[in-house]
């Protein structure tokens, strides 16, 4: 057996400790420090650690173990039959390799059959246990630590969903989960606000300290619900496959979840898997993944039980919102304006369906609220439309020696020395020399991006090696390249050289607000760059206006207000402007549609976009309400019309329904769109 080198034992000791501390705050008292996202992507690093190095396994390792103990002041009862938790699968890979270790494992037995498998979502609720003699609810219980739980009987009755006696006077065991939905939470939580205390994270939280409540009467007032999945003994003959066993429970009384499927394969399950990742958050009540289970029981007999899971069933998780991940250095990234931001450098982690490796560290300030270091472990999180950013630091996780990051005196990109200086009154930094090389390059980056004036076929090497060669000082020298100029360059043929010079003279034509994109004025933006357009029709006007005039437009305050009539007044930027205009074509769209007296449908109207949309881009929907006289916003406020929530909407569809702000799915904006 290979040696296991000593700093993987140490991550794994680290990683085993934390684990079990933040799952005990979860399971036994109902803490959550820690969101389940986060532990699961702990649980899957050290899952990966023992199946690389097997003889590692401790007897104490989570993985070993079913989560939670009975809590002291509850009866205890002995489970009369064994109660399992779910090994997870991350990603459609993982999935496929379990459905090959099913198979391989049947073939013994079996020959090459090809199981089915019954596909059941994942309710994010507390587990409970519910025992029938004769066909009476004896006994319900937590799970516990799968032998002991705790007897919760009297608060399970309180659920009206599950039936005292059931259909038949028979023996049976059955396993469900509890949950709560989420306007009963918003409800629950108010009354806690109300009475001065703290209200629940999540529908999970309260649905278990419903359940664990001493008094009936505080559950009773909760209207939690239940649905059954499983049986784990019965009197009666068992059903021959999972799926008889759903309507087996049904015919009995009891309340089964109705969206499932059966899958002829593991890539129908994987579909379902996907069906839900999208439509998952709408429902009422949580959804954290999906089941998988080997539908045949002569198959799940056979395949039967590890230590802790079934080999024939599987939880296959949502794409986390948050997950760990470890800081390998931070890197401080110089701006199109000179101002410095910290990138913490990751270990690739998926996070909401994506691989990321950077995550913004925003600025010095944060860096010391954080008090993140290199090789930190981090909570990172990505919800919904949000980019990526550092919640906290794992800080048990920490490597023994490590320093706190210190902000650099010089920063070499700079250039003339690197001087960088603090912005007055903001917690930003920046280079004191404006036009290094490091700025300029960032600069023309922004200048031909999508954004701006997105030049196809101009990506940021591209315009690395023009500069480095001497061919372009200026953003109008852009538009002076000729076929001759670019095919000397590496990685240039006669074809290639000849279609960006192309390229290059079809984005002549450019919207006025895509221009003030593209010439790096501090704090303007493609919002702030749409407002600007909108009010002042051309780039000679907006030249023109002073702070006053333009502090007082919506959206436009007095910081940016300065930073653009100080952008305008510098006369190089005049040169800038009015050699760019000998060059190109500046159009404003939505001034000529207006000018020309017809009624723009969306006008004053209001947009703000979250989620994902099927049948467009993000910048496809924005261009779309634009050109019909809307405006896009980034932020839900009173005053937004419309929030058109796509698939995986994020926190601003939760501001919308708190304001009450009319909610559009992309087929309700599609129809709006087309009048």
């Amino acid at each position: 057996m290979p040696r296991i080198p000593q700093t993987t034992r140490d991550r794994y000791e680290k990683l085993k400790s934390a684990i079990n501390h933040y799952r005990t705050l979860y399971h036994v008292y109902d803490k959550e420090e820690m969101s389940q996202q986060a532990l699961d992507s702990l649980k899957h690093e050290i899952a990966l650690i023992e199946s690389a190095h097997p003889g590692i396994i401790a007897p104490d390792s989570p993985t070993q173990r079913v989560a939670g103990k009975p809590l002291p002041g509850f009866k205890k009862v002995r489970h009369k039959a064994a109660q399992w938790s779910f090994n997870d699968a991350f990603s459609p890979e993982e999935m496929r390799e379990w459905d090959a270790r099913v198979k391989k494992l049947l073939h013994a037995g079996f020959g090459k059959v090809q199981p089915t498998y019954l596909c059941e979502l994942k309710i994010d609720g507390l587990k409970v246990v519910l025992t029938y003699e004769k066909g009476l609810l004896t006994t319900a219980a937590t799970r516990g630590d799968g032998t002991v739980g705790e007897d919760v009987t009297q608060n399970i009755k309180t659920i009206e969903s599950v039936p005292l006696s059931l259909t038949r006077a028979i023996d049976i065991i059955v396993e469900g989960e509890v949950w709560m939905s989420s306007k009963s939470l918003e409800s629950l939580n108010k009354s806690r606000a109300r009475a001065g205390e703290p209200p629940f994270a999540n529908p999970r939280n309260a649905a278990a300290g419903s359940i664990r409540q001493l008094d009936p009467k505080i559950a009773a007032s909760r209207k939690l619900d239940v649905f059954i999945y499983d049986v784990a003994a019965t009197s009666e003959e068992f059903p021959k496959t999972q799926e008889e066993e759903l309507g087996y429970m049904r015919q009995l009384g009891l309340k089964v979840n109705p969206h499932h499927r059966t899958a002829a394969s593991i890539e129908d399950a994987i579909g379902f898997w996907e069906s839900w990742k999208k439509r998952g958050r709408h429902q009422d009540y949580w959804i954290d993944g999906i089941v998988a289970k080997v539908n045949e029981k002569k198959y799940e007999d056979a395949l039967g039980y590890t230590g802790k899971a079934p080999r024939f069933a599987i939880a296959f998780k949502f794409p986390a919102e948050q997950a760990t991940t470890v800081v390998e250095d931070i890197v401080l990234q110089v701006g199109r304006t000179g101002v410095l931001t910290p990138v913490a450098h990751l270990q690739p982690v998926v996070v909401s369906g994506s691989t990321v490796s950077r995550a913004t560290l925003h600025n010095e300030d944060e860096i010391k609220r954080l008090d993140v270091r290199i090789g930190d472990t981090v909570i990172l999180q990505k919800a919904g439309d949000v980019i990526p950013d550092i919640v906290s630091v794992v800080k048990e996780l920490r490597p023994k020696g490590s320093k706190a990051y210190q902000w650099p005196k010089l920063v070499p990109e700079c250039g003339n020395g690197g001087a960088i200086e603090r912005i007055p009154g903001q917690a930003a930094w920046r280079c004191v020399n404006k036009d290094s090389f490091a700025v300029v390059r960032r600069r023309f980056h922004n200048f031909v991006g999508k954004h701006a004036l997105d030049i196809d076929g101009l990506g940021k090497e591209r315009v690395d090696q023009l500069l480095e060669n001497g061919l372009v000082q200026h953003y109008d020298d852009i538009f002076t390249l000729t076929q001759g100029d670019v095919l000397p360059l590496e990685g240039f043929a006669e074809i290639s050289a000849k279609k960006l010079v192309a390229a290059i003279q079809k984005s002549r034509r450019v919207e006025l607000a895509r221009l003030l994109v593209g010439l790096s004025i501090p704090q303007v933006g493609e919002e702030t760059a749409i407002l600007l357009a909108k009010k002042y029709k051309t780039i000679d006007r907006l030249a023109k206006a002073d702070m006053e005039e333009l502090e007082h437009i919506e959206g436009i305050g007095p910081i940016v207000a300065r930073d653009i009539t100080e952008w305008f007044a510098l006369k190089r930027h005049q040169k800038l402007v009015a050699n760019l205009k000998k060059v190109l074509i500046i159009t404003n769209p939505a001034f000529a549609k207006a000018s020309a007296g017809k009624p723009l449908p969306l006008a004053d109207k209001v947009f703000v976009l979250t989620g994902t949309l099927k049948s467009m881009s993000r910048d496809e929907a924005k261009e779309k309400i634009r050109a019909l006289g809307g405006d896009v916003s980034s932020s839900v406020s009173p005053k937004t019309d419309y929030v058109v929530a796509g698939a995986e909407a994020g926190s601003k569809l939760s501001k919308a329904k708190e304001l009450g702000v009319k909610i559009l799915e992309e087929n309700d904006f599609s129809r709006l769109l087309n009048g």
